[in-house]
């Protein structure tokens, strides 16, 4: 079905649908059209190495039939009269732009020039109020090598999205091409996710996770670090480094003899981090999940990630080894009872209460683990890598309503890339810069001597 065959969404009470718990969380940061959640910088990117030569305009039938695909991506989120609801509207074309990078006289290798034209890319702006959510910009080296970046508000969509997107991108492009049908499922769309969620939420299991959640946090606040507080205007940069193969092998190794997972081992070496930064034994570090508990929305497109304050124990001085038995306990036990951020701190009323004083800062960490990464995958007659390893930093990129994110992602040559997105607002550079060096030498050590004790890291 292309945008002129598609029926325009019904109107009145038919077009009101629920929000989900995580549109309910970005409206409590609504600071209007112009900035915070709702603002045109809370975006999502992501870049793809496409080899072959690109028809724009069967490019651009493509990324309108994912809009056809996923209603999310031409969705309203009514706010402020108090009766919060989503609304459908009908498709519209995506705004493609083509973007030359020959540039012979750059003496950058394609790769480093390729990394530069993602971060202008991620300081775009997007409004939630323009539609469709979703834009996309190639940039061209020659005919059979472009960068293709896809943005897409954070209203709409979330980094396991954007992998969705980008398969039926190539799927449906493929189609148009003449390769045969796109094998896609049929498209499960978000609407369906909200209301499947709500009845989760009125269900005898989310009183029991309500119930573990009251006695897991009880007392327990998320530790924060001071922040700088430079007297700059409110805008994110982000800081990346690149930690050798050596540390993601001593993690799997180490996650692997503790029967552990790699995302636990590195998420204990956060911990350590975290209580040197702020003296806390009792570490409450809000991790970002991707919120796809139901198989059955394993495909489909919106901002389904959820953020889980996990609280780990680190008195007694223990060893690291003990301290990864603990995180693993406190993961396993979190993902038995998940429940979205709003309604785990509804039941843990002393959990925000250090954001009360102003000068304090979270953060957030995520380890990427999203399945079917294309890498070098070939669909039709263009071949697709994501565009993973990045190593330039930026003074300006895309916002996060609040705090820090701390990104770790295992990138197939072993490295491990990580990066700290940031509010200048908060944090001058060279702290972010020392903050993610001292977490690689906590890793370095906790993870070729586990016996060590967290007095001694």
């Amino acid at each position: 079905m292309t945008i002129a065959e598609t029926p325009e969404s019904s109107e009145g009470q038919r077009n009101r649908f629920p929000l989900s718990a995580n549109l309910e969380l970005f409206c409590i940061f609504d600071k209007g059209d112009d900035e915070g959640a709702f603002g045109p910088r809370h975006l999502v990117n992501l870049a793809w190495r496409v080899t072959g030569e690109i028809d724009v305009a069967v490019l651009q039938a493509a990324l309108d039939d994912v809009v056809v695909r996923n209603e999310i991506l031409r969705t309203e989120v009514i706010r402020g009269d108090g009766d919060d609801y989503q609304r459908v509207l009908p498709p519209s074309r995506v705004d493609v732009q083509v973007i030359d990078l020959s540039g012979d006289d750059d003496p950058r290798s394609r790769d480093e020039r390729a990394d530069s034209f993602i971060n202008k890319v991620e300081y775009f702006e997007l409004r939630a109020a323009d539609l469709p959510h979703i834009r996309a910009v190639l940039g061209r080296f020659d005919e059979r090598d472009a960068v293709l970046v896809l943005l897409t508000h954070h209203t709409a969509s979330d980094g396991y999205s954007m992998s969705v997107l980008i398969r039926e991108i190539a799927a449906l492009y493929a189609q148009h091409k003449g390769f045969g049908p796109a094998d896609l499922p049929e498209p499960v769309q978000y609407k369906e996710f909200s209301a499947w969620q709500q009845e989760e939420l009125a269900a005898e299991n989310a009183e029991r996770a309500r119930a573990y959640w009251r006695r897991k946090l009880d007392g327990a606040q998320t530790s924060m670090v001071a922040t700088d507080q430079p007297d700059v205007p409110y805008r994110y940069a982000v800081h990346r480094q690149i930690f050798p193969p050596e540390l993601a092998t001593a993690a799997g190794n180490l996650a692997k003899a503790l029967r552990a997972s790699p995302f636990m081992v590195l998420l204990a070496a956060f911990n350590v981090l975290w209580h040197k930064k702020t003296g806390d034994v009792d570490v409450v570090t809000p991790i970002l999940s991707s919120g796809r508990g139901d198989p059955r929305f394993a495909e489909a497109v919106g901002p389904f990630f959820n953020l889980v304050p996990l609280r780990t124990d680190l008195s007694d001085n223990p060893a690291f080894s003990e301290l990864v038995n603990r995180t693993r306990t406190t993961c396993l036990e979190a993902y038995a009872h998940d429940l979205p951020y709003a309604h785990i701190a509804a039941e843990a009323p002393d959990l925000n209460k250090p954001y009360e004083a102003g000068n304090l800062s979270a953060c957030a960490f995520q380890s990427f683990q999203f399945p079917d990464l294309m890498e070098e995958t070939t669909v039709g007659d263009l071949t697709y890598t994501e565009v993973r390893k990045r190593v330039e930093s930026s003074s300006e990129t895309s916002e996060i309503p609040n705090g820090i994110v701390f990104t770790l992602d295992l990138l197939p040559t072993g490295e491990i890339a990580a990066h700290a997105r940031y509010s200048k607002a908060d944090f001058l550079e060279p702290t972010i810069e020392k903050l993610v060096g001292d977490y690689r030498e906590i890793l370095a050590l906790a993870t070729t001597n586990p016996t060590i004790r967290l007095r001694d890291l």
